[in-house]
């Protein structure tokens, strides 16, 4: 039989597509959005069609078993998710297409390749499920490497070993979500991190890069789950302690987490595990507009209730998702317990929102299963089938893009209306009509809560990726004036590299390129993420 090949030109596998209602449901939208009679489609593009550089590197024989230059293979590791790199998918644009792609199935060749691209003057791109939305796969490295090397993980997919008593279990870095889910379901044990790209993404992709999961307030990141780490650097293997909490010194952990694969490539984690949810209950609760809902989220954030989601939609965003009419802003609220029933924790949280003038159905709020159906139902569809939509969107000139950050309350009500209306004349500017953005909060903290912007406008094939760099430009900008983080959950990667410059103390940035110089001697870990890459 034929394995299921991932899309090097989408999301998801080859064979799972936008079903055609689905297409009219997004064609009709954007048109009546846009005022556009028709779209000039672009087809999806064949490996056929798309020139390829031929390999600058020659495989060692030692390391012909676990290395392609096969085309799909080259295609599919040139590019993440990203909007950019769909544009340059339509446009058959591989100039940065990695010349090798090695797949390790044990660290040992891991070490192997590693030790071999610092010889050869290769870099090295370490690659999950390559669903990143920022640049961070992408070889693009500059001019001064002979050759480029995606080291795809996903070989290392292992359970090693599983610790009921402590409720914690180790894993290698390259399992995909649902693997590692599956391996826990029988111990009736779960990690409960939900990234929206838990499908086709990876442990270590979610530990390099920060991710953010399921649980909008008090487990919120990766960060959370980690209790210990296996990083191979080209100067050796750093591995952490295995604890439940240390205060000795700055932790090699979080030195490791976030770090992109540019200090080092993550091979094992211990994590902190959870008993399975038993008890659940949702609801949907309708807001005036985003300002009086946020006022709720506040209040509910603040109380020690911690929802497992906690999510606020402007009255837009619920209309685009079919969750609203666009009247009314929609905050999507769950709590969920292995140990204990819920109601009287929802109970409280509504009460808070009806003190401030939310409007909901006390009867749907009741029923464990609220987060299936209604308003909630119908977002938490649309939040899955998003990253489809790109291949689409993509196809027929829609510019269409998100950025998330983080902000505190007293901020909150300024920084959001800068941020939008910088973004929204970004949008006129580069396209020449007025476009869409909407604002939804991912993730809620006592001292301030997580927006999250999505951004249409109609383009023009030919000029999207001039058209996205104005809008991200602009949106970036105003996100940094105002006080915000350029990233909550998506990482850095090569897009947004110049405001994380910006953003991070220089000192920090200098004590940063030191540790790099130490792990990393010949700069060869994915150049350009974090540390500026060195110059030809």
């Amino acid at each position: 039989m034929t394995a299921r090949r991932w899309k090097f030109w989408g999301w998801g596998y080859e064979d799972t597509r936008l079903s055609q209602a689905e297409e009219r449901q997004l064609m009709a939208l954007y048109a009546a959005r846009f005022s556009a009679e028709s779209f000039e489609r672009l087809p999806i593009p064949e490996i056929a069609d798309i020139p390829l550089h031929a390999p600058r590197l020659a495989v060692p024989a030692k390391l012909a078993t676990v290395c392609s230059t096969g085309a799909y293979d080259r295609l599919a590791h040139t590019y993440g998710k990203s909007f950019p790199d769909s544009v340059r998918v339509f446009d058959k644009d591989f100039a940065h297409a990695p010349d090798i792609v090695a797949y390790p199935g044990s660290e040992d060749e891991v070490v192997a390749i590693l030790d071999w691209a610092t010889g050869a003057k290769a870099a090295v791109i370490p690659f999950g499920g390559g669903s990143s939305v920022v640049g961070g796969v992408e070889p693009a490295v500059g001019g001064a490497f002979a050759g480029t090397i995606s080291l795809d993980l996903k070989g290392l997919d292992r359970v090693l070993e599983i610790d009921q008593t402590s409720r914690a279990a180790r894993f290698q870095a390259g399992i995909l979500g649902p693997a590692l889910e599956a391996a826990l379901k029988p111990e009736a044990l779960t990690l409960r991190h939900f990234p929206q790209s838990f499908e086709f993404s990876t442990l270590g992709g979610w530990i390099a890069t920060r991710s953010g999961g399921h649980f909008a307030t008090l487990y919120t990141h990766i960060d959370d789950f980690v209790e210990s780490l296996r990083t191979v650097t080209p100067s050796g293997v750093l591995e952490s302690r295995r604890l439940p909490g240390s205060g000795a010194g700055p932790s090699p952990d979080r030195l490791m987490i976030g770090s992109e694969g540019a200090l080092g490539v993550i091979t094992e984690a211990w994590l902190r595990l959870q008993d399975r949810p038993c008890h659940r209950a949702a609801a949907s609760i309708a807001f005036a507009d985003i300002y009086q809902g946020a006022e709720a989220v506040r209040a509910v954030g603040q109380a020690g209730l911690y929802p497992s989601n906690l999510r606020l939609l402007d009255a837009t965003e619920a209309t685009i998702t079919g969750a609203g009419d666009g009247r009314r802003a929609l905050m999507v609220l769950a709590f969920e317990s292995a140990d204990h029933p819920v109601e009287t924790w929802m109970a409280r949280a509504l009460e808070i929102c009806k003190d401030h003038h939310g409007v909901f159905d006390e009867a749907a709020a009741e029923s464990s299963e609220a987060h299936l159906s209604g308003a909630a139902g119908a977002w938490r569809t649309a939040f899955i089938r998003m990253p489809y939509h790109r291949e689409l969107l993509t196809a027929i000139a829609i510019v269409n893009d998100s950025f998330e950050t983080a902000i505190t309350w007293d901020r909150f009500r300024d920084f959001h209306d800068r941020v939008k209306a910088a973004t929204e004349a970004a949008i006129e500017e580069a396209t020449g009509q007025p476009g869409i953005v909407t604002c939804r909060f991912t993730h809620v903290y006592p001292d301030g809560p997580a927006p999250y912007f999505t951004l249409h406008g109609l383009g023009r094939h030919g000029a999207l990726l001039d058209q996205w760099r104005h809008i991200k430009t602009q949106a970036a900008d105003a996100v940094i004036a105002g006080g915000g983080t350029i990233t909550h959950h998506h990482a850095v990667g090569r897009d947004h590299m110049p405001w994380y410059r910006r953003q991070r103390p220089k000192l920090f940035g200098d004590a940063l390129a030191a540790a790099k110089a130490k792990l990393d001697p010949a700069g060869i870990l994915n150049p350009g993420v974090l540390v500026p890459a060195p110059e030809s």
